[in-house]
């Protein structure tokens, strides 16, 4: 067996189980402590984002829920399906309260107001329409878009509502009374993705046509035409300060952009199928993007360099979030699972020249935090029990596991092993 370099990677801390069908979209509730996924099954599910146990199953759609989204205060839950309706959820108990007819095709997206009080949907029927989150009443129906309407978001300050169509547009709605202030005119292909500045001075657009548009969120001008890509972009974030913007394509690639200027500032290779979704972490340093190819990457926003690869899932991954502190990762897959990972201090192996494993008996194993053995620092550790300190001349440069069994690699060229009986 030729000599094992065992490279840079994090492990899973949960693997969440139970959806049947394909898991579309993953979100974090505003504490952190939950965790919602939409699913193909015709369910949402929420689930503890500390332990991984599944507290909720929601059911009541018929068919596909492609979207799902918190209220900020975390109570509800809202989401959408292709069986034309919204649904609103009790996050405590399950509960549904409400279900908002009157779309007359598939729902894609879903959101809520910054103050709560509001629920935005956007629908194959070509509309967007806003709803009373406490009653349930529809308030406005958005008519204008001549297509499908994949994507829609409000401004911070709720004012606004954007909404993304296959029509080549985006809109902007006043929110309060539904009435259309600008269109959004440029892109030549469909538009996937909308997002609004942290400032909502901003809006972007991810469209087939290979861009990223800027615009201006008052007077609708176009601001910017971000070029670079090869293929559809599919998903677009602003870094949380809103100088950066990352746009996810299916040319393989993540692209980071200066909001200012529209110059591309990183592009970030190593993905081998489409990018899906794009996220930056709350402090703006790491952007996570998932890919067909069945990975997560998180990347250094600053330099865009690869900081791990997220291995685990056996299908396309199609949504990533990060939890409000920055400290988990989640995923959504087409294998059905929704992983939850540890974006800072997980398990994680570094490489350094030199450092080589050849024991044709061990291999690096994909390991599940709650009950595999895992360097930490200067631990040995099983879950979050620290099992034995390692002196500074055992601290390895690479390590491998197998049961209860680690090779360390040490900076002086040996390999240790050791072996634990419990």
């Amino acid at each position: 067996m030729p000599p094992v370099v065992l490279e840079s990677w994090i492990s899973s801390l949960q693997t969440l189980e139970g959806h049947t069908d394909r898991v579309w979209s993953v979100v974090f509730s505003p504490d952190g402590k939950l965790v919602a996924s939409a699913s193909g099954d015709k369910t949402v599910r929420l689930w503890d984002s500390g332990t991984g146990a599944s507290l909720q199953t929601l059911k009541g759609h018929t068919d596909w829920v492609r979207s799902v989204a918190f209220s900020p205060d975390g109570k509800l839950v809202a989401s959408a399906s292709g069986d034309k309706t919204v649904r609103l959820w009790g996050s405590g108990t399950g509960a549904s309260l409400q279900t908002l007819k009157g779309h007359t095709d598939g729902v894609w997206s879903v959101a809520f107001s910054p103050d709560g009080k509001l629920v935005a949907s956007a629908s194959g029927d070509q509309t967007v329409r806003l709803w009373d989150s406490g009653t349930g009443a529809s308030l406005q129906t958005l008519e204008g878009h001549t297509d499908w309407v994949w994507s829609v978001v409000f401004s911070p300050d709720g004012k606004l509502v954007a909404s993304a169509s296959d029509d080549k547009t985006v809109r902007l709605w006043d929110s309060e009374t539904g009435a259309s202030l600008q269109t959004l005119e440029g892109h030549t292909d469909w538009v996937r993705s909308v997002a609004f500045s942290p400032d909502g001075k901003l809006v972007a657009s991810a469209s087939r046509d290979q861009t990223v548009r800027l615009w201006d969120s008052e007077m609708g001008a176009s601001l910017q035409t971000l070029k670079g890509h090869t293929d559809g972009v599919s998903s677009v974030a602003f870094s949380p300060d809103g100088k950066l913007v990352a746009s996810a394509s299916d040319d393989k690639t993540v692209r980071l952009w200066d909001s200012g200027t529209g110059a591309s500032l990183q592009t970030l290779k190593g993905h081998t199928d489409w990018v899906r979704s794009v996220a930056f972490s709350p402090d703006g340093k790491l952007v996570a993007s998932a890919s067909r190819d069945k990975t997560v990457r998180l990347w250094d926003s600053r330099t865009g360099a690869l900081l791990q690869t997220l291995e685990g899932h056996t299908d396309g991954v199609w949504s990533v979030a990060f939890s409000l502190n920055g400290k988990l990762v989640a995923s959504a897959s087409g294998d059905k699972i929704v992983r939850l990972w540890d974006s800072h201090t997980g398990v994680v192996f570094q490489t350094v020249e030199n450092c080589l494993v050849n024991d044709s008996n061990l291999q690096a194993l994909s390991l599940n935090c709650d009950n595999a053995l895992f360097i930490k620092e200067e631990w040995i550790t099983k879950g979050e029990r620290n099992l034995l300190w390692l002196p500074p001349i055992y601290r390895p440069c690479c390590s491998a596991f197998q049961d209860n069994l680690i090779a360390l690699g040490l900076p002086s060229g040996m390999v240790k092993f050791i072996g634990f009986d419990y």
